[in-house]
């Protein structure tokens, strides 16, 4: 899902998680039209795990936590119920390790949509997602609004008193955990704007032709209001920052499910994955040449729908660092007509062996975006980059 945009629910018990690289506490609260709770009651976490229609379970540091709506059970003034998240260590913000929200059949468990929000920046507490009534039917929708004062600013906003939740008993699955101390009394202001009213809002899109994205940017592979699903081709390439000396660097891509679970790898010694809808053009050895050094074609409409999240990757499986490399860079160019459509130029460098390039992760609705990366780490192989690429989705 893309901020704004919204679904039907198919099952009556719906459960949201949230995961990140770091631990959250994700909580639920159930608000009336007013877009307040009723009571403290309403406001449902690690200290008050049940209220009407709606529970909150613990991961216990080891799995996401999870907020569980029972729609049939929600009483008929309630309107919506939002779930919210926030790093568990004091003021931590969240650039850098943007959250999952994945919403669930609670009964069957079976994936009914996903959402990460955006380059974040220093929000210490998110509006993830919220389940809303509409017509007599329910839905859900991505929000990704966020607050730069902590869970306590989130609650405030929605009318609950925060003081009450924070000496209350510890659920019996998680130790007490303080919530953050009662803010002062002019109301919070979210540091990011409301969601955008439509899917793909405030993304650039393939409209007007190429694309240059900077770092944390991202594009939309949507043109003319239709999602790109034909055959694309991710070029990588990169000089030697010494004339004269060779450098030996392996572009590879992974494969993720909905969980940032790992599903395959494809790179220089295995070039083809997910029954050929991912294909490697070969090793070069050395990074001379103009263009592409290296070449994964990626057909979107062949990737099986368990596969949401491919990240692209470059490795110095000899151990020479980015600082010996020039003009790094990634394209994505569409393979039918040549059109490079979006372009990626590395600035910078750093004294590593890794680098996350780019992702593309699949939207509900079927789209492609693809985000810069530009991110290092101390990584000589594509095995070793199997868990930062999960972290970066």
């Amino acid at each position: 899902m893309t901020p704004g945009s919204n679904i039907p629910l198919s099952a009556a018990r719906v459960t949201v998680d949230v995961s990140a690289p770091v631990r959250l506490d994700v909580s639920g609260l159930l608000l009336t039209a007013d877009g307040k709770v009723r009571s403290d009651d309403d406001f449902i976490f690690y200290n008050q795990p049940a209220g009407p229609g709606v529970s909150y379970r613990s991961g216990g540091g080891t799995a996401p936590d999870a907020v569980t709506v029972d729609t049939a059970a929600v009483p008929p003034d309630i309107e919506k119920i939002v779930v919210t998240a926030s790093p568990d260590a004091a003021g931590q913000t969240f650039q850098g390790i943007e959250p999952t929200a994945t919403i669930r059949d609670a009964d069957g468990g079976a994936v009914l949509a996903t959402f990460t929000p955006p380059q974040l920046g220093t929000e210490t507490a998110l509006v993830v997602v919220e389940v809303y009534r509409r017509g007599g039917a329910w839905k859900a929708r991505a929000v990704g609004q966020g607050y730069a004062d902590g869970l306590a600013g989130i609650a405030t906003d929605f009318g609950v008193t925060v003081e009450e939740p924070a000496a209350a008993p510890a659920a019996p699955a998680a130790p007490p955990q303080p919530v953050a101390p009662p803010q002062p009394a002019a109301p919070p202001r979210p540091v990011a704007p409301p969601p955008a009213p439509a899917p793909g809002a405030g993304k650039i899109n393939l409209d007007k032709g190429r694309v240059s994205l900077q770092k944390n940017q991202t594009v939309s592979l949507v043109k003319g209001g239709r999602p790109l699903l034909s055959q694309v081709r991710m070029g990588l390439g990169w000089e030697p920052a010494f004339r004269g000396k060779d450098i030996d660097l392996d572009a590879s891509v992974i494969a993720y499910g909905p969980q940032r679970n790992h599903i395959d790898s494809c790179y220089f010694g295995k070039l083809t994955i997910l029954n050929g809808a991912v294909k490697h053009s070969g090793d070069n050895l050395t990074g001379e040449g103009g263009g592409d050094d290296e070449v994964i074609v990626v057909d979107l409409g062949r990737v099986p729908q368990e596969v949401t999240g491919l990240v692209f990757t470059v490795n110095s499986f000899s151990g020479q660092k980015f600082t010996e490399v020039a003009k790094a860079y990634c394209r994505l160019v569409d393979a039918a007509t040549d059109e490079e459509l979006v372009r990626f130029d590395l600035t910078g460098a750093e004294p590593q062996t890794g680098v996350m390039m780019a992702k593309l992760v699949r939207q509900f609705s079927g789209e492609w975006d693809m985000t810069a990366l530009g991110d290092f780490v101390k990584a000589r192989t594509v095995r070793n980059m199997v868990d930062p690429g999960a972290r970066a989705l």
